[in-house]
């Protein structure tokens, strides 16, 4: 029995020890001093973002309940007609993506899209 009870005080300190805890921002690709965009497009630039953070649930393949964000014109009325900027600044209910807030260089870059025009 006390053998049993030593094994589990190992692991259990084991566990305790092991345990780390990080931010989105802190696990999230960086952007490098090479990557500043200061001209965004579609095709270069948001259409990876969103594969990346949206699709899974606003995909074709994603839950329905969603609105689309496949293509230029979806995201386009999204950020114009919807909460799209809202809710990736975290300003207005839930926070998305659902899996945590983008790093800000990339909500940075979305903002810049919109204010440069939308361009393809």
């Amino acid at each position: 029995m006390k053998k049993v009870k030593i094994i589990l005080i190992l692991i259990i300190g084991t566990l305790i020890v092991s345990c780390n805890s990080n931010t989105y921002d802190e696990i999230a690709p960086k952007l490098t001093a090479n990557e500043v965009i200061t001209n965004p497009t579609y095709e270069k630039n948001l259409k990876q973002v969103v594969a990346t953070n949206c699709l899974a649930c606003h995909g074709a393949s994603g839950q329905m309940q969603y609105p689309p964000l496949t293509n230029y014109s979806e995201v386009k009325d999204a950020i114009e007609n919807g909460s799209f900027i809202c809710r990736i600044d975290g300003n207005c209910g839930q926070i998305m993506p659902q899996s945590g807030r983008m790093q800000q260089a990339t909500i940075d870059l979305i903002k810049l899209w919109k204010d440069q025009g939308y361009v393809n």
